[in-house]
């Protein structure tokens, strides 16, 4: 079947067996490989994208159904300055900032559902993050570093991350 999806601002139009995995097309066929393949059964939030502004785990959907849609990967959070420099996603500078990764891994997944948490919710408490985020796992770190990244996020751009 002939797809057409728009990814980080960019048309893609490509033929895809139907029972490819979004996962799968955003990694093997367009080349972004930020979003991970972690169990293949939605239990990690590994794969986390956003599809037309919500978060989903893009192992749990078919390429085909995000045909006419707009999605937004990990690498589409970054901008880029005037100068050509990337400029990283608060989300992402608050990550970095608060050391809310270990391995790596689950990182990308954890940012997209986090960005998606602060646009369903600007102000969150620390329940609130923990709630949010608990279809995304992490098996190197104990999550007080992911959640204080959020609310570190939350608190510099007023929950407008």
């Amino acid at each position: 079947m002939r797809v057409r999806i728009k990814v980080n601002g960019t048309d893609h139009e490509h033929e895809v067996e139907p029972r490819t995995l979004l996962v799968h097309h955003l990694r093997e066929t367009i080349g972004l490989t930020g979003t991970n393949v972690g169990c293949d059964t939605s239990s990690c939030g590994a794969c986390t994208v956003h599809i037309d502004g919500e978060s989903v785990k893009s192992c749990t959907v078919l390429a085909v159904q995000a045909d006419g849609c707009e999605v937004t990967t990990i690498e589409g959070l970054a901008t880029i300055a005037a100068d050509g420099s990337p400029v990283l996603h608060p989300m992402q500078q608050a990550f970095m900032q608060c050391h809310g990764l270990q391995c790596g891994y689950c990182t990308p997944g954890m940012v997209m559902a986090a960005t998606s948490l602060l646009a369903e919710h600007p102000h969150p408490t620390e329940a609130d993050v923990r709630s949010g985020l608990e279809g995304n796992l992490c098996r190197c770190t104990g999550y007080h570093n992911i959640v204080a990244a959020v609310m570190a996020c939350a608190a510099a751009t007023g929950g407008a991350a």
